[in-house]
């Protein structure tokens, strides 16, 4: 390989740089492992099921607290000897295929390519004990937990025009749901309006105050008009935004839903730059992610081979 000549010169130097430390990074990197590449995983180690208790439909360990997975996946793949782990947080990337440069604090790394596995991040409903509750008994996706959500009473959070669809799944399995807006006009026309009426959910255009009951035992939604809605678990769907600054900063081309736009092996728009997981378009689930960061990182150690055959 030739010097860097500029800055980063003098800087360590990976066959690939993953920056992302759950399931999709960690599947990226085992693989990239496995064709002995050089690789770090860069990980801030702030994850979005970090307050989660239990993470489900993921098949053989089901169900399973996230940390566990991670640990048991980080053990994993610490097995290969070219794979090393770099707690921190990328500040900046620049480069082009073959000569990536990462700045993380007073680190600089070098790459000759980057998978990006740096996931999304939610808005959380302003509710007095949110985070007491939040991954026990409050949650943001149907598909991931509406199961426990059988024959509850549930409260949803939220007023885009999303929530119609949001709620109504949640009958699936749900004894009864009412939408609690926050004090906002729920965002839904007429049509969206009379199919919640139909199915038996209930609109509540009030601000939702505070959390009532036990991490664990949720009791109900106490609501600025003072009276409480009985439920068992709640959900919310408010927004959630891809982590895509570095991505950007890169010249990756975006989805409409600023997702990171990828092929079938997990390249985007920048010869030498792949990305995984949530931040790229589809179904936001763990088994997911890990097949997208097995497909990029098969592609991503591929590449470097040269031409293909």
């Amino acid at each position: 390989m030739a010097p860097e000549a500029a800055e980063g010169a003098g800087a360590p130097c990976f066959d690939a740089a993953i920056i992302g430390g759950g399931p999709a990074g960690l599947s990226a990197a085992s693989w990239l492992g496995r064709y002995r590449r050089s690789v770090v995983v860069i990980d801030s180690e702030e994850y979005r099921n970090a307050c989660v208790e239990m993470s489900h439909g993921y098949l053989g360990t089901d169900p399973a607290p996230p940390a566990e997975l991670r640990r048991r996946a980080r053990q994993e793949v610490a097995r290969y000897p070219t794979v090393t782990f770099a707690k921190l947080r990328v500040d900046r990337a620049s480069g082009i295929r073959d000569r990536f440069l990462l700045s993380a604090g007073n680190e600089t790394l070098r790459a000759r390519r980057i998978l990006l596995a740096t996931g999304v991040s939610d808005e959380y409903p302003e509710v007095k004990g949110f985070f007491e509750h939040y991954g026990a008994s409050v949650f943001h996706c149907t598909s991931c937990d509406g199961y426990e959500a059988k024959d509850c009473d549930i409260v949803v959070f939220g007023w885009g025009n999303q929530v119609t669809g949001f709620a109504l799944s949640l009958l699936t399995w749900a004894a009864s749901v009412s939408v609690v807006t926050e004090g906002r006009h729920l965002e839904a026309d007429h049509a969206d309006r009379d199919l919640l009426a139909a199915r038996g959910v209930t609109v509540i255009e009030d601000d939702g105050v505070e959390l009532v009951g036990q991490r664990g035992g949720l009791e109900g939604v106490r609501l600025a008009s003072g009276a409480t809605v009985s439920c068992q678990l709640a959900f919310f769907s408010i927004a959630h935004r891809p982590n895509n600054r570095l991505a950007t900063e890169l010249g990756c081309t975006l989805t409409e839903g600023d997702c990171v736009d990828v092929d079938g092996d997990g390249l985007t728009s920048v010869p030498g730059v792949y990305a995984a997981g949530d931040l790229t378009p589809g179904v936001q689930l763990i088994a997911n992610a890990v097949a997208k960061g097995a497909v990029a990182g098969i592609a991503c150690a591929q590449s470097l081979l040269g031409d293909k055959p």
